[in-house]
């Protein structure tokens, strides 16, 4: 077959198809895709945004007198922010190359590490706002039992089955695979192999992925945190839209930190069922949404932005009761200690969107291709000099939590 000069064109098109191919755990986010922009003008720039609604929520009425309640959505904002590339060059040499050839050679492996970027970018974004984390941290995945306190986790949330998944680190996939290894090889040995996935276990599609996060506790060190002030819960309708509220707590060693992802609980705070919002008996979990340093004087509060809201009443009931003065904060894990954090999730936790871009003014010969969402964009430079063709491969997306009631950290058991 004769060789043939590939024009950005060609390549934009070989490069979007792998970028679908390879997406793996991107492929378990809600598709924030083109349509929901609602733009239609020369690509996106960074900076532009949508709103996504949180579904409202009722109670039951018992009885046949109506009680009529308001109908209130929050809101999320998803901002396409974030560009991510790679540049590089070609001889003219290379250019003649046939397409298989090339893109074995040169655009695959572009691909493959622009698509884990994104999927470490976006888990490090995802998981500070999940406050849900069963097992114990540090411990690693390795039987069944380990495994299914996540699904059981979102089945207390009320978590629909549909589109569930679980994302784990490969030393916990493979402490999974090892325990278990007489048990499911044979049906799941090809997807895993070939896409990093142990097929549906407790009622999650499971992923392994390379770029699971870790979190890093502060060095809150010798401390006993407390709740400084009974009756600090909010309102559905104040917390809508970030999910989050302030508490202000006292106790902690003086300017020791309490990092952002950090998860804690409450001493008689219990989690309700969404549904019903009948205490469950669990102890609620909270995140700590923001980096914080704690006061050095023990005269002073300190005031920490968590998540969920303590909401005590009314169709977004979150707990069974505000926290109590001087209730004791336990935080997990230990201080200054890093853990990695697999997840497990409904679809709807986490968006994201990845939008075309606009094509520079003055740049000639550049393409741009989308489809299902994904878009990728090739700008090409020539260095006559040198006769060298510098091309730079550039995606632009958002990626937001959206939904951190639908999403679980998990670890294995002591």
């Amino acid at each position: 077959m004769a060789n043939t000069v590939l024009t950005t064109s060609l390549v934009a098109k070989e490069a979007l198809r792998i970028l679908n191919n390879e997406l793996g755990v991107l492929s378990t986010f809600h598709r924030a895709h083109e349509s929901e922009f609602k733009k239609d003008v020369n690509g996106y720039l960074p900076g532009e945004s949508i709103s996504i609604n949180r579904p409202a929520d009722y109670t039951i009425r018992t009885g046949a007198t109506m009680n009529l309640q308001d109908s209130i959505e929050g809101k999320v904002t998803l901002t396409v922010d974030t560009q991510k590339g790679v540049d590089l060059s070609f001889t003219s040499v290379d250019l003649t190359l046939e397409m298989s050839n090339f893109s074995e050679r040169f655009i695959r492996p572009a691909i493959i590490n622009l698509v884990n970027e994104v999927a470490r970018d976006c888990f490090d974004s995802f998981y500070p706002l999940v406050y849900n984390w069963v097992g114990t941290p540090g411990q690693t995945l390795n039987s069944v039992t380990d495994f299914v306190k996540a699904p059981e986790r979102l089945d207390e949330m009320a978590v629909p089955m549909a589109d569930r998944h679980a994302v784990l680190s490969p030393a916990d996939h493979w402490g999974m695979a090892g325990g278990q290894s007489g048990i499911f090889v044979q049906d799941i040995a090809r997807d895993a192999i070939r896409r990093g996935s142990l097929g549906e276990l407790g009622t999650c599609e499971t992923w392994m992925s390379q770029v699971v996060p870790t979190h890093t506790n502060g060095t809150q060190d010798n401390t006993t945190p407390v709740i400084d002030g009974a009756s600090q819960e909010v309102t559905y309708d104040t917390a809508k839209n970030t999910w989050t509220q302030t508490l202000i707590t006292d106790g902690w060693d003086g300017s020791s930190t309490i990092t952002a992802g950090t998860v804690f609980t409450i001493a008689g705070v219990n989690m309700v069922n969404p549904k019903t919002k009948a205490n469950t008996g669990i102890l609620q979990h909270f995140t700590v949404t923001e980096d914080v340093t704690a006061n050095a004087s023990a005269a002073s509060d300190t005031t920490l932005t968590i998540s969920p809201p303590i909401i005590v009443t009314g169709p977004h009931q979150t707990v069974d009761a505000s926290p109590a003065d001087d209730a004791t904060i336990t935080t997990f894990g230990a201080a200054s200690t890093s853990y990695k954090q697999n997840l497990a999730y409904a679809k709807g936790a986490f968006a994201l969107a990845m939008v075309p871009m606009e094509i520079p003014q003055g740049a000639v010969n550049v393409a741009r291709e989308t489809m299902d969402g994904m878009s990728i964009r090739i700008v090409p430079v020539y260095d006559g000099v040198n006769d060298v063709s510098k091309w730079r491969l550039d995606v632009l997306y958002g990626k937001k939590t959206i939904d951190p009631r639908i999403a679980t950290r998990f670890s294995g058991t002591a």
